[in-house]
């Protein structure tokens, strides 16, 4: 038995047997020099939220602050500050399409919709259609054939 560890010796592979513990990770996190304040923080999210910025993705408004000479934070910081701020999501105006109703068919009285099938008839010869077909109209209220047909399939 493995006793820094409390497990039985049989249920481990020999080269898992030999490692050491891996060491546990550090409660606190060290918090970067470069971190951006509170106050820059702000003004990135002013930027970005601007008339001039808010339908543009945030690469584009990265590039077009360099070209002013601006530099307020890396793109990745944007992404990261936005969505600290619940705003990472299409910037632009899509319209909203509307749920498309599926079409009912009603019918109040007999004959007003009806449903139909063909079917191709088996012919003489296993394995081959033959050139006759059968149709069917029911009546969708009363469930009632309407109509019947047999005829020559096209060829």
């Amino acid at each position: 038995m493995l006793a820094s560890r409390r497990i039985p010796s049989t249920s481990l592979s020999r080269t898992t047997a030999g490692r050491k513990p891996a060491t546990p990770l550090r409660a606190t996190r060290v918090v970067p020099a470069n971190r951006l304040s509170p106050v820059e923080r702000k003004r990135v999210v002013t930027t970005l939220d601007s008339a001039r910025f808010v339908d543009q993705p945030l690469l584009q408004v990265y590039a077009q602050l360099l070209d002013e000479d601006t530099y307020l934070c890396s793109v990745y910081s944007m992404y990261r500050i936005l969505g600290g701020h619940r705003q990472v999501r299409e910037r632009r105006r899509l319209a909203r399409h509307p749920a498309r109703v599926r079409p009912e068919l009603v019918a109040t009285v007999p004959g007003q919709v009806c449903s139909w099938d063909i079917t191709k008839l088996a012919g003489p010869v296993k394995g081959r259609i033959s050139a006759k077909a059968t149709g069917l109209c029911v009546d969708r209220l009363s469930r009632e054939i309407a109509k019947w047909w047999e005829s020559l399939a096209r060829a």
